[in-house]
């Protein structure tokens, strides 16, 4: 408060100092100034005075100088009498001209001291709004780590120690069972549960390779290292390779693939490509009844896209899981007993790189889903 209060007495002495002053400076011209000199002059320390301090120094500043104008600048000079009517106006024209000028300096003053208030208001909102933003993208990145942490711990716990333990546990009873040969005891096993247990290795053993393989392949496409062999492809080579490769995952159910007729070739790779229908064909078999149908199909969409579908009749994927179902180690059926749920992570990496998309349909018969991939092609002239 004190020193607000010390500020208005500054402010006013400044006012009075400077007005006199400047009267002292214009008077010592003698008659070479004329008073319509003076008055420009006065009401520039007018103008100085509201613009630095106020508009209650400008008036002050305004009232000194109508003073000191009458007093040493109007004839009869050293008097404030004044016998000339037009003086009166002059001097009436310069007090409302002068308390003006410093009442709109002084205002226009304020509006800037307002603005600049506002706009160092609006910066410490933006940046309260910035941090907010940074702190809630922290919060869901380390949402989104603990999940993936989580994720991942489910992926090595089920898809290398499972196939670990079956593993150990068939070369266990292989090992016991050739003790009990060369013991000279009867064999536990035979021949027939011998062989058993050696597919359970081979079986376990591809399991394991396939999740470590595709760990690499996704890590691979996340780092933008997946090369792609692009050559010109027809979209039945692509379709037939994935389906005799998916064959014997597909043993047990009816694989129908719709005629494929007026389709352009893909600049692809066709590898790649091939592995994606494939994850397809192998989700459609290990979601779905055995004996119920697989359908795959093509077709040209919006004259700039193929469609290569496959469609299940099986237990369907809920709309709000159909995004987070291309997500690293997410099951849609939650059990974590189907697949190691990388392999849509890996179809959408692989498409992507194409410069397609991958997405979830409904199936015209309502149960099942129908996955489709669209791959862009430039129409021959």
């Amino acid at each position: 408060m004190r020193s607000v209060f010390s500020k208005k007495i500054l402010g006013y002495a400044v006012a009075a100092v400077v007005t006199s002053a400047a009267t002292a400076v214009l008077k010592s011209f003698g008659d070479q100034i004329n008073p319509i000199t003076v008055a420009l002059g006065l009401l520039l320390i007018v103008l100085f005075v509201a613009t630095a301090w106020g508009p209650k120094p400008a008036i002050l500043s305004s009232l000194l100088g109508v003073a000191s104008f009458n007093f040493f600048f109007l004839p009869p000079l050293h008097t404030f009498v004044i016998n000339d009517p037009e003086n009166w106006i002059a001097l009436f024209a310069f007090l409302i001209t002068a308390i003006t000028v410093g009442q709109l300096s002084a205002r226009a003053k304020q509006r800037a001291e307002e603005a600049n208030v506002s706009r160092q208001e609006v910066e410490r909102l933006y940046r309260e709004l910035q941090d907010s933003f940074e702190q809630a993208s922290q919060t869901k990145a380390l949402k989104q780590s603990e999940r993936l942490k989580s994720a991942l711990l489910d992926a090595v716990t089920h898809d290398l120690r499972t196939p670990l333990t079956s593993i150990k546990a068939s070369v266990t009873t292989l090992i016991d069972d050739e003790h009990s040969l060369r013991n000279d005891r009867a064999s536990a096993l035979g021949e027939e549960g011998r062989q058993e247990m050696l597919e359970v290795i081979n079986e376990e053993a591809d399991r394991l390779d396939w999740f470590i393989e595709g760990m690499m392949k996704l890590a691979r496409i996340e780092a933008g290292e997946l090369q792609l062999q692009k050559r010109k492809t027809s979209v039945s080579e692509i379709l037939l390779a994935a389906t005799k490769r998916a064959l014997p995952r597909t043993k047990n159910h009816h694989v129908e693939i719709e005629p494929l007729a007026d389709l352009p070739y893909l600049s692809v790779d066709e590898a790649a490509l091939v592995e994606v229908m494939y994850v397809l064909l192998d989700n459609a078999a290990k979601y779905s009844e055995p004996g119920s149908s697989i359908k795959i199909s093509a077709t040209v969409a919006n004259a700039k896209e193929v469609f290569l579908s496959v469609e299940d009749n099986g237990c369907g994927i809920p709309t709000e899981l159909r995004e987070r179902v291309f997500e690293k180690f997410f099951r849609a059926d939650g059990t974590g007993s189907a697949g190691t749920g990388l392999g849509l992570a890996i179809a959408q990496g692989i498409v992507e790189a194409h410069g397609g998309r991958i997405f979830i349909e409904d199936t015209t018969s309502g149960a099942g889903v129908r996955m489709v991939v669209a791959l862009p092609f430039k129409p021959e002239l």
